[in-house]
């Protein structure tokens, strides 16, 4: 029996050995295809409000996810989407949508107001 042992000890040393090299080769190219993945870029935040006392068109711009020049049709798109998360029908605050139209009717020209942002 203990010949037999003698003989089985480099065998499962061999394959202990071959078995940690299979998954140090396996850990070292999902590393590495893990590094080459194409960068997705991340979900943009909306704007997370502590609204100034009078709206700014930096601050309209944060609110509808927009540049404070932005083409008057981007900022009617960009209107629509906030709106359609956020309006008062679908459980959002009333509140909220008011200042999103205050947003969209400062960057569109229809109200006073739209200083300029510090």
């Amino acid at each position: 029996m203990d010949a037999q042992h003698d003989k089985a000890t480099p065998l499962i040393a061999g394959l202990t050995v071959a078995a940690a090299a299979l998954a140090g080769r396996y850990s070292i190219q999902a590393w590495n295809a893990y590094k080459a993945r194409p960068v997705v870029p991340r979900m943009r935040k909306f704007y997370e409000g502590g609204f100034q006392p009078t709206m700014t068109r930096r601050e309209a711009g944060l609110i509808l996810g927009v540049r404070e020049n932005a083409h008057p049709e981007k900022v009617k798109e960009a209107h629509k989407k906030v709106m359609v998360a956020n309006h008062p029908d679908a459980g959002g605050s009333h509140y909220l949508a008011s200042k999103i139209n205050e947003a969209k009717d400062i960057l569109l020209g229809k109200t006073k107001g739209g200083g300029k942002g510090k």
